[in-house]
């Protein structure tokens, strides 16, 4: 591999939020583009000036002989497809989540240890600004021995389970057609790097179905998470009561300070140390720390940066990416990272079925 990695894109929608940034980057260059939709990919072709255009996925893989790719399909073929293109000794960067079951994510991590390309899970949520600034006052102690998080996802996704005709879209199925924590990753995911220990049992139980009785996944679905030192996740997921818009909140608490994340837009996002906050009752903006714990790189982020998508997460997201390829660093969200933001979610499933019962997540590093 070149200076120039040669990049291919499957599911285009998707995928579409990654296209600045791989543009932007020096050592990238975007050569084909797959979608089964051939308006939907017509239309990318033209709006980024790429030629080759694939409606398969392996005859992408095999004719523009990409050096990685970006997949973004929906999720029950993120494990298929990525197992093709490790074949292919084509590195992956794969959207959330890893896998849709656990048999799924086994075959996934032993294709990673035969293959010698790189995988990466697209988890952009660690990426945001205040979540890698809290990562990194955490790494600096500020918050003393950190022992429970929260995360949230609370995004009425129910205009996304049907086409404009009516007809049911892969959410229907895959993310509010099974009951349990399906979509864990945005929450679960900076915590796991906050705390710094995987999870290894869990419980999971649900409010029940008020919103709409057709979908299976219950409104509100909680997700416990415990560790080998006893630490506590507790992960809420919400993708159909009818509520506005939150998408993702945090909270974060250790022996020396606790980070509370806005809740409702125009909010702030707070935290109190006991080593910087006199009044015990004192809470302080996030940004206070942006000069001292904010990585370089955050506080002056170029143009390309913020005109990515999430916020500019999946700029510097590509960045590690393209890093962890030419062998600077691991990547950031390799597979078995990318297993403990997954494997409690599918765990999830029988464990509501039991009514809450703890049940034990596998370690895909033993596997």
């Amino acid at each position: 591999m070149g200076k120039e990695i040669k990049v291919a894109f499957a599911g285009v929608h998707r995928s579409s939020s990654f296209f600045r940034a791989f543009q932007a980057h020096s050592e990238t260059q975007i050569v084909a583009l797959c979608d089964i939709n051939e308006n939907v990919l017509a239309e990318a072709g033209k709006a980024t000036g790429i030629t080759s255009l694939y409606t398969l996925y392996e005859k992408m893989l095999d004719e523009a002989r990409p050096d990685a790719v970006v997949v973004a399909t929906p999720m029950q073929f993120h494990v298929p497809q990525s197992i093709a293109a490790l074949q292919r000794g084509v590195h992956v960067l794969c959207e959330v989540t890893a896998a849709v079951s656990l048999d799924e994510a086994y075959w996934l991590v032993q294709e990673c240890k035969k293959s010698r390309a790189i995988y990466m899970m697209a988890e952009n949520y660690t990426y945001t600004r205040p979540n890698v600034l809290v990562r990194s006052m955490v790494e600096a102690g500020l918050f003393g021995e950190v022992y429970y998080a929260e995360g949230e996802y609370l995004h009425d996704c129910s205009s996304l389970h049907h086409t404009a005709d009516g007809g049911p879209t892969w959410r229907y199925y895959w993310q509010v057609g099974v009951n349990g924590a399906t979509y864990p990753t945005h929450s679960l995911g900076p915590c796991l790097q906050w705390i710094k220990e995987r999870p290894e049992r869990i419980s999971c139980i649900g409010s029940g179905r008020w919103t709409d009785p057709e979908h299976r996944i219950e409104d509100t679905v909680l997700l416990l998470c415990k560790t080998r030192a006893g630490k506590l996740i507790r992960i809420r997921i919400d993708m159909l009561s009818k509520r506005p818009h939150a998408m993702t909140n945090y909270t974060l608490q250790g022996t020396k300070g606790v980070y509370e994340s806005a809740r409702r837009r125009g909010e702030g996002h707070w935290v109190w140390l006991k080593d910087h906050c006199q009044d015990p009752n004192e809470w302080v903006p996030l940004e206070t720390f942006e000069d001292e714990f904010l990585p370089e790189l955050w506080r002056n982020p170029p143009q390309e940066a913020l005109e990515a998508g999430h916020w500019g997460g999946d700029y510097f997201e590509v960045m590690d990416f393209v890093e962890a390829l030419h062998g600077k660093k691991p990547p950031t969200i390799g597979i078995h990272e990318a297993m403990d933001m997954t494997l409690p979610g599918l765990v999830s499933q029988e464990s509501i079925r039991r009514e809450g019962e703890w049940l034990p997540v596998p370690d895909s590093r033993d596997w």
